[in-house]
């Protein structure tokens, strides 16, 4: 996955943290856990807020 797979984040996201509001989460975490999650293998300077903004709206539509 790279940082512009923000759906398949999101899933893996969902998946791994099932307990955890995503609503809540700070951007310095989520950028963490993004970089942690198996199969994810991009450069940690390629994020943005943006790109975290998007991951985690993804993340909350996904947790409905």
């Amino acid at each position: 996955m790279k940082w512009t797979d923000v759906n398949d984040i999101a899933i893996a996201l969902v998946d791994t943290y099932p307990d955890t509001d995503p609503r809540y989460i700070r951007f310095t975490d989520l950028h963490e856990w993004v970089m942690g999650l198996d199969g994810f293998s991009d450069d940690p300077g390629h994020s943005s807020e943006k790109i975290l903004e998007a991951i985690q709206m993804a993340w909350i539509d996904e947790a409905e």
